[in-house]
């Protein structure tokens, strides 16, 4: 029989109706008893109490607010750390840390024998950017995790909040760094090969920064979760147009990330004439018009190409430039289509180079898979939207985060919520406290279905 999604939302809170009850002040629609609790449950989200904790950790940055830089194993990035804990303390969360520095709270649940469910997301931020990046997933979860306690709730599964370390390119230039590690997405030797600008390897970083275990104990094993799920910022303009609370992020889109290296010959801007040039910045601008093309010309409309980053020697304005490097983000929730983009942009790059006789050097940084969110635990955030009488869509994030690789190890999910003008990665970076209140309520109704979970 093929049901409608609003009738699949409700027998879905059928099915829950005998192990949870959750009343959102002041929207109180669908009452569902509880057969552990002997009496109903009020879930309150203290909106207020998150919202000064956001601003709290948007104090600790290393630039002028309203912006917030917080770079991986810096100063701020080990004080913002200090302070999570002291909120996991508080609310009884038992903390453990490992080699790169991702960071657990445990709400230890009543049949340690199961499983556990995670939440969470980062804390570190890119230079001059917002304060709800990933600290939304972080704090958020928390909050939830404080309003089922008020509430009297017990999970009978354990609930761990992670702050995933490295979410963010900025000291090694690979994102999702300790998502990675966790789920086996990239190896000891892999992480030991890394080095930031300044040319320093990750273990003299991480062990400054006090995180001395193995990074071989990083990796969780394939059975270690029984599922996760981020709250985050839709980083974009969908929700907010759409006038709606909630997202429910079905695909995760994932880049590859290509280096270009092109050399060609210098000299002086008027000494040189026009016949007998070798310029590389020449070459590399006619290989970024190819670039944008390749996604222009996709037949996926989630098709998209970015070049972010370049770097031109000498770097003077009467000087040829001699050698340029630079890098392109390329992502799909298709891995079929990205991969077509990939290898255009390569050939066209190729060809583009041999026309000017400018030797080229194509390097693949990384080509992560997309990622599909688990239909049950869509399901699940669903129930809870329709329950709480929040409005909702289905959509897909072509946007990085630690879900993508989490999902390697066990089933997952993310749900959004809206981001003002769709501003992210940047001071304006804003979600009002409603609907901060919205995405919490969301993720703590969808955890307590999922930690009662057999």
């Amino acid at each position: 029989m093929a049901y409608s999604q609003s009738t699949e939302s409700s027998l879905i809170i059928q099915k829950y109706s005998q192990k949870f009850c959750m009343i959102y002040k002041p929207q109180v629609n669908n009452v569902i008893k509880d057969s552990d609790l002997s009496s109903k449950m009020i879930l309150q989200i203290n909106k207020d109490r998150c919202c000064a904790e956001i601003e709290t950790l948007a104090s600790i940055s290393s630039c002028e607010g309203p912006a917030v830089t917080r770079i991986l194993y810096s100063t701020e990035d080990q004080r913002s750390r200090q302070w999570l804990k002291g909120l996991m303390n508080e609310i009884g969360l038992t903390i453990s840390e490992d080699g790169l520095g991702n960071l657990t709270g445990r709400w230890t649940g009543s049949d340690e024998n199961l499983s556990p469910v995670a939440t969470g997301s980062h804390t570190d931020a890119i230079p001059f950017s917002g304060k709800y990046d990933g600290v939304i997933g972080v704090l958020g979860a928390i909050e939830a995790i404080r309003s089922l306690q008020e509430a009297g709730f017990k999970p009978r599964r354990s609930i761990d909040v992670i702050q995933f370390t490295a979410e963010e390119p900025t000291l090694f230039g690979i994102g999702c760094l300790g998502s990675r590690a966790m789920s086996g997405s990239m190896t000891v030797s892999e992480m030991s090969a890394l080095r930031s600008d300044q040319e320093d390897d990750i273990d003299k970083l991480r062990k400054a920064a006090g995180y001395h275990l193995p990074l071989s104990d990083v990796l969780l094993d394939s059975s270690y979760y029984h599922g996760f799920i981020e709250l985050h910022i839709e980083q974009g303009p969908r929700l907010e147009r759409d006038k709606l609370d909630i997202g429910i992020v079905t695909a995760i889109a994932a880049p590859a990330t290509l280096k270009f290296e092109l050399k060609g010959d210098g000299g002086h801007a008027g000494a040189v004439l026009m016949p007998g040039r070798k310029d590389a910045l020449v070459a590399a601008t006619y290989i970024i018009q190819e670039i944008e093309k390749a996604a222009n010309n996709s037949e996926s409309p989630d098709s998209v190409a970015t070049v972010g980053i370049m770097d031109i020697h000498p770097g003077a304005i009467n000087s040829i430039p001699s050698h340029v490097e630079f890098y392109a983000d390329i992502r799909d929730i298709n891995l079929d289509s990205r991969n077509q983009m990939v290898q255009y942009i390569k050939d066209s790059a190729s060809q583009i180079c041999k026309d000017r006789n400018i030797q080229l050097k194509v390097s693949t940084v990384n080509a992560d898979d997309p990622c599909l969110s688990d239909p049950a635990i869509l399901d699940t955030i669903e129930a809870a939207c329709v329950e709480a009488s929040v409005s909702y869509k289905r959509l897909v994030s072509r946007a990085y985060h630690d879900t993508l690789f989490m999902s390697r190890i066990c089933p997952t999910a993310m749900i959004f919520i809206p981001s003002e003008s769709g501003y992210s990665h940047r001071p304006e970076e804003y979600s009002s406290p409603e609907e901060i209140e919205k995405g919490i309520l969301i993720l703590a109704k969808t955890l307590a279905i999922m930690s009662h979970d057999i």
